[in-house]
């Protein structure tokens, strides 16, 4: 099992991918989401660091993560029929929750005295 560096920038908590996507555009937004935070500081909360990534996925999207339907992004789509797919639904469940955890089990992470983030 290797130990993963401790997380300075957001962008690093990007690292590795999640072992499954929602649909077939997510690899291509969490890619261009990565490459966004590069040199952006991680931030002292998990709260911050969501609405930080909501934030930037609506303004990669145009959509808001709490949209129900999956929506297509023309740049993300390189052929075939769901090519460009984003599913709200996959990051709200399944990426915020993994890249809240990356930041929370960092060993920089900075706690309370009563053990909460």
């Amino acid at each position: 099992m290797s130990v993963l560096p401790a997380p300075r920038r957001i962008s690093d908590l990007f690292s590795p991918h999640p072992p499954r996507w929602g649909l077939r555009g997510d690899p291509h937004l969490w890619n261009e989401m990565q490459a966004r935070f590069v040199g952006v500081t991680c931030p002292e909360s998990v709260e911050q660091l969501e609405r930080t990534i909501e934030a930037m996925f609506e303004e990669l999207t145009g959509f808001p993560m709490t949209h129900r339907e999956s929506f297509q992004i023309e740049k993300y789509s390189h052929g075939g029929m769901s090519s460009g797919m984003v599913s709200p639904k996959f990051w709200r469940e399944t990426a915020i929750p993994l890249l809240r955890s990356r930041l929370e089990h960092s060993p920089s992470f900075k706690r309370t005295p009563d053990g909460t983030a």
